[in-house]
């Protein structure tokens, strides 16, 4: 039978010396992180990290000093990571719009520029009507009434507006019309 090596008889010491001073890791570990939950869980990762590196114990070092170095490098690792992950929030923060309102004023104002162009070439009533119910958003009872109409007549309007247009996207912009481009690059 072989003769247990150094590691071998000195893991149970070490499990023991370290387990005895739990307690005091996390007391040293807690004031340098932002909750004892962020403390337990380093201090738990770096038992591990000990326990796999118990061979790289020198023979004039404690065990106790050699943990409080490994405990040490766990909390500058600790705010590395939150400090790349904070910054990848921040950078995903400034990309993103503010509120939903702010997302749909972004998704309306990248819509296609040239169907904006395109309802000139429409009767104004058709003109007018779609930019109250489709661009500002009016509801088309409301939009009726601001134009002097019936809310049936204004939904039909509506409707015969909207066939319009599309014929007009598709004769004019027929590469974006087929593909669902949201950047146009037709020349109309």
């Amino acid at each position: 039978m072989d003769e247990p090596t150094r590691q071998e008889t000195e893991a149970p010491e070490l499990v023991e010396t370290l387990a005895a001073s739990r307690a005091a890791f996390v007391r040293f570990v807690r004031p340098r992180v932002e909750s004892d939950a962020a403390a337990e869980e380093i201090v738990q990762s770096a038992f591990l990290k000990g326990f796999e590196r118990g061979g790289s114990l020198r023979d004039d070092e404690s065990a106790t000093a050699w943990f409080y170095r490994i405990l040490r490098n766990a909390i500058v690792d600790h705010w590395r990571r939150r400090d790349a992950k904070g910054r990848a929030l921040e950078t995903l923060a400034a990309e993103l719009p503010a509120s939903f309102e702010d997302a749909q004023l972004d998704d309306r104002n990248r819509a296609c520029g040239c169907v904006r162009a395109l309802t000139t070439g429409l009767k104004p009533e058709y003109r007018e009507l779609l930019e109250k119910v489709d661009v500002d958003g009016v509801s088309v009872p409301d939009a009726a009434g601001q134009l002097g109409i019936t809310a049936n007549n204004a939904a039909v309007r509506l409707y015969r507006a909207r066939q319009a247009l599309k014929k007009r996207v598709e004769d004019t912009c027929r590469s974006c019309a087929s593909h669902g481009c949201v950047d146009c690059t037709c020349a109309h």
